[in-house]
């Protein structure tokens, strides 16, 4: 075992003696042993327990320790203290900046148990306020976890589109007179992306290798006779095709469709030859209509093709306002004020929902009863001035561990309408996770299921959930589901879109926003909605001020 291993070990221990309140000097002693344990000129591995204890710099207690993990290769006291701490507060730990006393905040102030829910918490502001800590803080921790994301080799398609957007247009500039498009999963606006293909309509040549090398943010690692792959600085992969150009519109339908897609496309093509000039001419070679990008899975696309019910996908210019949002009468940043007027003036929309945080997420600053009284004030003063535009009552309320709502009837009968969302308690078995949701949905205040699997991509798996029974529940209900459009949730998950409308469910792209900025967070529930086939008949926040005010009084009846 290197010196290394054994240093970092005892650094753990100490960070976890000192994160669950050990002695401050057994802290100090594990701690200056570790650091100078890493700078020793020799190896410890092979000493005896008496040659450990005579080293002056360790001493006889910590010698122990390091002979226990050389020859066990673990430390029953940090075994004991890895029972007593949640694996993802240990993963907290290893970011940089935080020590033990502001992963105690995180954990047991804010109630965040892994890195996914740190990110969001970031994403939410909701670090500023908490103690020892504040906006730069918070930036470098949401840029280093961001960067152990990224080490994995998979970003969030957030993460990565003001980079690809930037790189094309960049390569039609260097490449010029060139057709040029992604291909793959970019293309196709998955949640997650593992780097970026790109079609080039012209063969590889010295000269294209020449400009993609001089696009500064590119590196080229390997070049074969049709392939170029490449990475940028923050580690995204880029694979670059070439095909004569020509063929660059066959060759693009089939690099854009998943395999399974493009089996059924070349079946329907049959052995002709595919030559067009366009995408949608060889749809229709196959006797198809144009099926978009976002839709070519290989899942029902072609069923709904043959039976003429292609959704004509939902468009940003569809939405008429925006539901779940949070102001700084809980954890938000701006007022209802400012986010009413953003809405208005910078969006272009008809309507704000706002629904801050109930009183069971004390954690962010959540609303109790009194508190609910006086912002319904404030809405009903501003609704008198803001000419035309709405704010509808809302609240985000909390699902308790038995499925109820966290506030009395006539608490809740106050409001327009009421997201309901699991905030803790994730550990449960499918069928409590289930049954804690329909009893939710049941409530006949719910007019919205919030995020309902809980996920956060790539750090966190939703607590497992029957999704076929709480579709069915909402149907029965007349409760809407939340496609919660921050970039991290994506929930509800786009492969379940297509069975909600099936059952009659409309579905509502929510962002979710804890500020202004956050409402830009609809363009990506936007295209999780695209994926899932929605449209805009069957999206709530794609209604007028009038038609929902409407739905709104017609549910209260």
């Amino acid at each position: 075992m290197e010196n290394k291993t054994i240093a970092r070990t005892l650094r753990l221990l100490s960070q976890l003696i000192e994160l669950h309140d050990g002695n401050a000097f057994k802290v100090k002693t594990l701690a200056s042993a570790a650091y100078t344990i890493g700078k020793l000129p020799f190896s410890l591995a092979n000493k005896s327990l008496a040659e450990l204890e005579q080293i002056s710099a360790i001493g006889k207690s910590t010698a122990s320790k390091v002979w226990e993990l050389v020859q066990t290769r673990t430390i029953g006291e940090l075994e004991e203290l890895y029972e007593k701490t949640p694996r993802g507060v240990i993963e907290i730990m290893g970011i940089k900046g935080l020590g033990p006393k502001k992963v105690l905040t995180i954990w047991k102030d804010m109630e965040i148990e892994d890195i996914g829910e740190l990110l969001y918490a970031c994403n939410e502001n909701r670090l500023i306020e908490a103690k020892g800590f504040g906006a730069k803080t918070q930036e470098e921790i949401k840029k280093a976890i961001e960067f152990k994301m990224a080490s994995n080799g998979r970003y969030l398609y957030a993460q990565v589109e003001e980079y690809a957007e930037y790189l094309l247009k960049r390569l039609k500039e260097v490449i010029t007179n060139t057709q040029i498009s992604f291909t793959g999963d970019y293309r196709r606006k998955c949640e997650i992306i593992d780097g970026l293909d790109i079609l080039i309509g012209a063969p590889l040549s010295p000269q294209i290798e020449k400009s993609i090398s001089e696009v500064s943010t590119l590196e080229v690692v390997d070049v074969k006779e049709r392939r170029i792959e490449a990475e940028n600085t923050s580690g995204i992969k880029v694979y670059f095709n070439f095909c004569q150009d020509e063929q660059f519109p066959a060759e693009l339908a089939f690099q854009t469709g998943t395999e399974a897609h493009i089996e059924e496309l070349q079946k329907r093509l049959g052995n002709v030859a595919v030559k067009a000039s366009s995408e949608a001419e060889i749809y229709a070679m196959a006797k198809l209509p144009f099926i978009e990008p976002e839709l070519r899975e290989g899942r029902n696309e072609f069923a709904l093709a043959d039976a003429g019910k292609l959704p004509a996908l939902l468009q940003w210019k569809d939405l008429k306002g925006s539901l779940h949002n949070h102001s700084t009468w809980s954890d938000g940043v701006n007022t209802l004020e400012e986010m009413a007027v953003f809405c208005r003036d910078e969006l272009k929309l008809e309507y704000l929902g706002i629904s801050d945080h109930s009183k069971s997420a004390f954690y962010a600053k959540g609303l109790y009863e009194e508190g609910v009284l006086a912002q319904h004030e404030e809405i009903d003063a501003l609704n008198k001035k803001l000419n035309g535009f709405k704010i509808f009552k809302g609240i985000e309320s909390d699902i308790l561990f038995d499925g109820s709502l966290d506030y009395a009837p006539e608490i809740l009968a106050t409001f327009d309408f009421v997201v309901a969302s699991i905030h803790s308690v994730f550990k449960m078995t499918e069928e409590k996770a289930t049954s804690r949701l329909i009893t939710a949905i049941e409530s006949p205040y719910t007019t919205i299921l919030g995020h309902p699997s809980g996920r956060l991509l790539l750090s966190r798996n939703g607590y497992p959930v029957d999704f076929k029974k709480v579709i069915d529940a909402c149907a029965a209900n007349g409760v809407v589901i939340e496609i919660n459009a921050n970039p991290l949730r994506l929930d509800m998950d786009w492969r379940w879109h297509q069975y909600a409308l099936e059952k009659g469910v409309m579905l509502s792209v929510n962002p979710d926003a804890h500020s202004n900025n956050g409402f830009y967070d609809m363009h990506f529930g936007l295209l999780a909605a695209r994926k899932g086939g929605v449209s805009a008949d069957k999206c709530l926040n794609a209604l007028n001020l009038q038609e929902i005010n409407t739905y709104f009084q017609k549910r209260k009846l």
